[in-house]
């Protein structure tokens, strides 16, 4: 049940760690605590964990790193502290693998409904575990590798994704031939509404068609809709 989920703090502020590890408790979590890369390998290799808080801003190894190297084992969800406000270091947060974003200073309730809304999103993932789960997916001549978490190109090359491609890509894939806008791609693959100004769905799409070998003028897969969004207007099909 997700209301007994253990949630791994890796926060070098003794005092955040202290009050974010309370505060998840009292409203139903298990809780872990670490200062550094170090200590946050550490208690994952001995201890069950549902979901990651990673500070980016930490000493030797920092947040983004480590979710870099922890999207290359796993798919433990992450959600990125930091106290950079900027959409690109936001941007860059995603594009590393972590699921969520949120800035310093933060109220602690906000960062329990982003957890809320992670763990949801992860335990309703159809691609998590299970012989039969789908293992592929094709659209086109192209193959997702749900296991992998990478694209197969039509001549058999192997093209990584990041945390952020991935998602994105497979929720296209999840609603083939639905158009979908910003809001909706933001939400499914973020857990958020979109702001006005909000161009990162943008971004990533950009750059997936870039991996997918797009013309920028006129896309063949994942194309435009005016005042609508954005289609994914190939079949799809499933390899268990």
């Amino acid at each position: 049940m997700e209301q007994q989920a253990t949630i791994l703090i890796v926060d070098d502020d003794r005092e955040i760690r202290t009050l974010l590890a309370d505060y998840l408790e009292t409203h139903g979590y298990a809780s872990q605590i670490a200062a550094d890369g170090t200590a946050m390998w550490a208690i994952l290799d001995k201890h069950p964990v549902d979901l990651l808080v990673l500070d980016l801003n930490l000493p030797g190894e920092d947040g983004l790193s480590l979710c870099r190297n922890l999207r290359a084992k796993s798919n433990l969800p992450v959600i990125m502290l930091t106290a950079r406000g900027e959409p690109l270091d936001r941007i860059l947060g995603l594009e590393m693998g972590a699921d969520d974003y949120l800035p310093k200073p933060f109220e602690p309730r906000e960062l329990l409904a982003r957890i809320r809304s992670v763990l949801r999103r992860a335990q309703a993932n159809p691609n998590q575990h299970g012989d039969s789960a789908p293992q592929k997916l094709r659209f086109g001549d192209w193959t997702l590798d749900l296991v992998a978490r990478h694209l197969i190109s039509p001549d058999n090359m192997v093209i990584a994704l990041s945390g952020s491609e991935y998602r994105l890509l497979n929720i296209f894939l999840e609603h083939p031939n639905d158009v979908l806008n910003r809001d909706q791609l933001l939400n499914m693959t973020q857990g958020r509404d979109a702001d006005p100004f909000d161009r990162s769905i943008d971004i990533q799409i950009s750059r997936l068609r870039q991996k997918l070998r797009e013309d920028a003028r006129s896309p063949q897969i994942i194309k435009t809709v005016r005042n609508g969004g954005y289609v994914l207007t190939v079949n799809v099909s499933a390899e268990v």
